[in-house]
């Protein structure tokens, strides 16, 4: 009898009863994510009428594969640079809430009877919001191009980065020895130079890797290294200490600023949705019914607590920070639920045996039911927040206005303001290469060659010159560097900081030589000649321009150049305060192929028309389409920038972003459009479209032409093919589906 693996098995239980499941709450219009949950459930231990899944372990094991490729997901949508616009009001807003719902936590658990540590866990437990739920429940919804929805995002990633540093400090509470605030600080400092350091390399390196491959980029191709990426950052921020949804998250924001980044999404999809069920199963694997029924008025306590407490903190915080009083409460009833980082910061509790043995049980059964309410939450929160808007004051909405722009009005008059723009990210971004510069040194290579030839001092000294040498350039930009784009700037702002030159050089002087000393002090222990060593290499990193000064302005220059990648197209910055009023907000929507505008010129499509937004401009390819005419004509995977209001955004994603539609099996048509990459051994290459018989073959018309980065519309039947084409085709898909075997 053939043995099947209890692994196998066990998904194939999952799958189909997730299935199942799914079907029944898209049939009753209910959000998916609450159908995994019943599932869960059913194939749980704590139900015996449905087949159950034998080995819980490996389940769970998928399931934080599926929470890697969730934030993933989320870096590639939501890089770095989506943050920095957010940040202020995502810091604020996540600040808040951390700080409300620990200490109505704490004191929640003190009034309830519970231990000092259970109760310190549970307020840090309650200040954590489910990712992987809410961004499932976005997509479900429909609601990305809303204007709280970034707020929501950055708040969540803002609280997984304070998630690893609550790990960090509870681990330190929660051990015998006397807490330390250098410790705390320590752990602090770490996470964000890590940080800031896989953002640099991954920025410098991973886009020009991409670009010297693209020619051999397939979409397995691509899919499998953009996958092995993913899963090397995991492997290497587990190794230093941090979680691996955290790495997934950094390359998933690395890979969004390639010009690849697009292409990737769209690909990592399906494997995404694949592990997000099993996730989401797992978790309704952990619903007790027992629990429930035992701790009923706690458990429901605590829901309540969370779900008033998340609108407060986090709604009070958005207010705070500049935002509308109806996104803040939108956001604070979107982040009212516990998740993933919160079973975490129990599980580290157990663990350390410093919590009792009920805890956990609550925690899951909260969560459960968090999860249930949060769809329902973010679905009405525009009805909610409008039914409050109107019943408060006239005159507290007019004041919260006028503070709304006041806060929403940059400011960078003040000396310190402008000083911070202008010089604290060079000045950051260069110190983290010089402190990664100098561990390497001392804490890899160092050791290395002690092993080999002993710890003689000019072992030491040796090694110290060589980072110094290594670190000249970085910290000559630190000592001398001056802002960007000074020719391109207005006459009294360059009079500005003409005048705070002077502080600006004694500032960084004596930055730079601490930041020297620090380096020293990494070999050599003994520091006679402290002075003397900082005077020479102080002259030395200022005179040695010759070699630093064009060695950094080359790795700048690439820096920033893949940084801004997707921005190079001329003017494409000003579209923001040009076309952005006030109230509306700029989106960006990929074309989906079942549109029905794909082919369409603008004029036949009338999206303004129909929907309100404006298109401000069409990026095919890397190819940047400025205020497009009404002649342009939208094509598969185009990314399109819009400008418009929630309501109008929300009707231009009904017409672009169109999911498969459904088809009846019976009467399913097989001709419609599809792809195919000409090979290098293909037959049809050097031959004109008209020669080729492709057309013939296929029963059908190439509509579009991708070529090294441009998108040819409607190509002329004499352009000949050249490999690496993808051409774009309209016609019997079982025949193009042999035309790509046989070429393959």
């Amino acid at each position: 009898m053939v043995h099947l693996p209890a692994l196998i098995q066990d998904l194939g239980i999952v799958l189909i009863t997730a299935a199942a499941t799914t079907l029944i709450f898209k049939w009753l219009k209910q959000p998916v994510v609450l159908g995994y949950l019943i599932a869960g459930f059913l194939v749980g231990p704590h139900v015996s009428f449905m087949p159950n899944v034998a080995d819980t372990q490996s389940v769970h094991v998928w399931a934080e594969i599926g929470v890697i490729f969730l934030l993933f997901g989320l870096g590639l949508e939501f890089s770095f640079k989506k943050l920095a616009k957010v940040g202020k009001s995502a810091g604020i807003a996540a600040f808040f809430e951390i700080l409300t719902m620990t200490s109505v936590g704490y004191l929640l658990g003190r009034a309830l009877g519970w231990k000092t540590m259970d109760s310190l866990f549970l307020g840090c437990i309650l200040s954590m919001s489910s990712t992987t739920i809410i961004i499932r429940a976005f997509d479900e919804l429909g609601l990305k191009a809303k204007g709280f929805v970034s707020l929501v995002f950055g708040v969540l990633i803002v609280e997984d980065l304070a998630a690893i540093l609550i790990l960090v400090l509870l681990t330190i509470i929660a051990s015998p020895a006397p807490v330390s605030g250098s410790e705390v600080l320590f752990s602090t400092l770490r996470l964000g130079f890590f940080l800031l350091l896989w953002f640099v390399v991954g920025i410098y390196f991973v886009p020009g890797l991409l670009k010297k491959v693209k020619p051999y980029l397939s979409d397995e191709t691509l899919l499998v290294v953009s996958i092995g990426l993913c899963l090397t950052m995991v492997i290497i921020a587990t190794q230093v200490g941090f979680s691996p949804a955290l790495g997934a998250f950094v390359m998933g924001s690395i890979l969004a600023e390639t010009r690849e980044g697009g292409r990737i999404e769209h690909l990592m999809l399906p494997v995404r949705d694949l592990f997000a069920a099993v996730f989401f199963v797992s978790v309704g694997m952990m619903i007790d019914p027992k629990i429930l029924i035992e701790n009923f008025w706690v458990v429901l306590l605590i829901i309540v607590v969370t779900i008033v407490g998340k609108l407060f903190g986090s709604g009070l915080g958005a207010l705070l920070s500049g935002r509308s009083l109806r996104q803040s409460m939108q956001a604070g009833l979107s982040l009212a639920q516990i998740g993933e980082f919160s079973f975490l910061i129990a599980a580290l509790g157990v663990s350390l045996k410093v919590t009792s043995d009920f805890l956990y049980p609550i925690v899951i059964a909260v969560s459960a039911v968090t999860t249930f309410t949060t769809p329902y939450m973010i679905k009405y929160s525009g009805n909610i927040s409008a039914w409050i808007e109107k019943r408060i004051p006239a005159r507290l909405h007019d004041r919260l206005a006028r503070y709304e722009v006041v806060m929403s009005t940059e400011s960078e008059s003040v000396g310190l303001a402008r000083l911070l723009k202008e010089y604290g990210p060079r000045i950051l971004l260069n110190t983290v290469v010089v402190a990664a510069i100098s561990l390497v040194m001392s804490k890899v290579a160092l050791p290395k060659a002690i092993e080999i030839l002993g710890n003689p001092l000019w072992l030491r000294t040796a090694a110290c010159i060589l980072a110094l040498g290594l670190c000249a350039p970085f910290l000559r930009a630190i000592f001398l560097g001056m802002p960007l784009d000074l020719n391109n700037r207005p006459p009294e702002e360059l009079e500005q900081l003409r005048r705070l030159n002077f502080g600006i050089v004694v500032i960084r002087v004596i930055y730079g030589l601490v930041l020297i000393d620090i380096v020293i002090g990494q070999f050599v222990g003994v520091r006679t000649l402290f002075g003397i060593a900082l005077a020479v290499l102080g002259a030395a990193i200022v005179l040695y321009g010759r070699y630093s000064e064009p060695l950094y302005q080359s790795v700048e220059k690439r820096f920033l150049a893949n940084l801004n990648a997707n921005d190079t197209s001329p003017g494409a910055a000003a579209i923001k305060p040009v076309l952005a009023p006030w109230d509306a907000v700029l989106a960006e929507l990929i074309v989906s192929p079942h549109s029905p505008l794909v082919g369409h010129r603008l004029d036949e499509s009338d999206i303004r028309g129909k929907t309100g937004a404006t298109i401000a401009m069409i990026d095919r390819g890397g190819r940047k389409i400025l205020a497009p005419d009404r002649s342009a004509t939208l094509m598969p995977f185009d990314r399109i920038s819009l400008i418009g209001n929630d309501e109008q955004l929300a009707l231009a994603r009904a017409l672009i972003e169109v999911d498969a539609p459904l088809l009846d099996t019976a009467a399913e048509s097989t001709f419609g459009l599809d792809s195919l990459v000409l090979s290098r051994t293909s037959p049809f290459i050097g031959k004109a479209i008209r020669e080729c018989g492709l057309r013939e073959m296929v029963h059908g018309l190439i509509v579009g032409i991708e070529r090294g980065g441009q998108r040819i519309l409607n190509p002329d039947s004499l352009l000949e093919l050249q490999a690496d084409d993808r051409l774009w085709i309209v016609g019997d898909r079982n025949r193009m589906k042999a035309i790509k075997h046989q070429d393959g």
